[in-house]
């Protein structure tokens, strides 16, 4: 085993083990110091469940490293059982990154709390990774034109993991207002892929230069996540108590709003010509204080009460501009709205902490297309 593989080894093993424990300490921190807020979001995917995955997938790296190690110091690394140790560190790793990337506000939609892709994505990876080990050990090695062709299937399934895991990374820090560390994770996770070109390719045999990127992508990835955790712990620091929210609907476009850990004191907002946002806030606010059980809640789809996500967007950005909040103060879509599974959306404020005007109630249920309201007073 040369110098060089056994640092690269070395090294991967004590960074990923330092920034898995980081990663769970964290998650168990939060679990505890969050716990109610937390426990509002209990059918979701929640914050603490993706840091989870995350320490776990780090821990993964760590036995993956082990068994590097392992295999080049005693020289088995070209056998078949050798390979077998490989595929499955990378199936369970894969899986971790796949349910953790799954919890991102910002990962893409076909996987964001999506669990039926998730496992279909990681049941893809499974026929895979068995169909080229079968393969490997029928056929040997396969190349052609300085190609191995037998890793081919497993190069591919990293690219569309980076891909997922840059789009989710690049999307949640820019959003958050941290443009650089964006473009910054972007380029690691390109990285991260190209150090794994060596595996197919094989004139690309430089062990010092790919085994340097591999530390830099993977130390740099390990940073990111943990900054990543830190910015999900500000802001449900920030977010606000269900209990000290309070919202009076006055008059047709017209509500009073109550928030004060976000500065927002008694503070009366005219909708004005965007009906559209305030019936859709009313209807939630009125599942919310008279609904039991899944009537609480409004699906958020094309079949749905609310047809698109954008909306619920839109009152928070109408509430915001109306307002003239500071940029601290901002509300997001998750203060004031539970994202409870399968499309569906409820208000986060308590139903006591709800009060609407009883004439604008009994206006709203006359008009035919919100009767069916009337079955919740």
């Amino acid at each position: 085993m040369s110098d060089v593989i056994q640092f690269h080894n070395l090294s991967h093993i004590f960074i990923s083990l330092i920034g898995a424990i980081l990663l769970l300490t964290i998650h168990f921190n939060i679990r505890k110091r969050f716990k109610p807020i937390l426990d509002e979001e209990e059918s979701q995917n929640r914050v603490d469940k993706g840091l989870l995955h995350l320490g776990l997938a780090m821990l993964t790296w760590v036995l993956a490293g082990l068994w590097a190690f392992i295999g080049a110091h005693y020289e088995f690394a070209n056998h078949f059982s050798y390979q077998i140790g490989v595929n499955l560190f990378s199936i369970i790793n894969n899986a971790f990154l796949l349910f953790a990337l799954s919890y991102f506000y910002y990962a893409p939609n076909f996987i964001n709390n999506k669990e039926k892709n998730v496992n279909l994505i990681i049941g893809l990876i499974v026929l895979v990774t068995i169909t080229t080990m079968l393969i490997s050990y029928f056929a040997g090695d396969l190349s052609w034109n300085g190609i191995n062709l037998v890793t081919l299937p497993d190069l591919i399934l990293s690219a569309f993991i980076c891909y997922l895991l840059l789009v989710s990374l690049y999307k949640t820090f820019y959003n958050t207002g941290l443009k650089i560390v964006a473009i910054i994770s972007a380029v690691m996770v390109i990285l991260m892929f190209i150090s794994q070109l060596p595996g197919a390719f094989v004139e690309l045999n430089d062990d010092f230069f790919y085994s340097l990127i591999r530390i830099i992508a993977k130390t740099s990835l390990i940073s990111l996540f943990l900054l990543l955790a830190t910015t999900w712990v500000i802001n449900l620091a920030n977010r606000p108590k269900a209990n000290e929210m309070k919202i009076k609907f006055l008059d047709w476009s017209l509500i009073n709003l109550n928030i004060p850990s976000k500065n927002i004191e008694n503070k009366q907002i005219d909708f004005g010509s965007k009906t559209t946002q305030y019936k859709n806030l009313l209807k939630l606010a009125i599942r919310r204080k008279y609904g039991s059980g899944e009537e609480q809640s409004i699906l958020v789809n094309a079949a749905g009460e609310i047809k698109n996500q954008t909306y619920l967007s839109r009152i928070i950005d109408n509430i915001n501009q109306i307002i003239d909040l500071n940029e601290e103060d901002q509300l997001e879509r998750r203060d004031l709205f539970t994202f409870l599974g399968e499309s569906k959306y409820r208000l986060r404020i308590l139903p006591e902490q709800i009060e609407i005007d009883e004439n604008l109630l009994k206006e709203f249920i006359k008009t035919p297309e919100n009767k069916s309201y009337s079955s919740l007073l």
